[in-house]
């Protein structure tokens, strides 16, 4: 899945499959993780948010299914 460098202090690279609701996030550590069930509204407003990071713990990380993928 193609990712686009964000401007955020946590994640360095986000990717959005909207055909299968998936969204890669790629952190500053390295780790990749996918998400899925993720609409797009929750995509878009991910990345419209100020803060990515802010917006991905307190509305994607506890509430959606998500598998580890392999590092950068």
């Amino acid at each position: 899945m193609y990712r686009r460098p964000v401007k955020s202090s946590d994640i360095k690279s986000l990717g959005y499959d909207p055909l299968r609701g998936i969204l890669e996030l790629e952190f500053i550590t390295g780790k990749v993780f996918r998400y899925g069930a993720i609409s797009h509204e929750v995509f878009e407003e991910l990345d419209q948010a100020e803060s990515k990071g802010q917006y991905f713990w307190r509305n994607i990380r506890d509430t959606y299914p998500f598998e580890e993928g392999e590092e950068v």
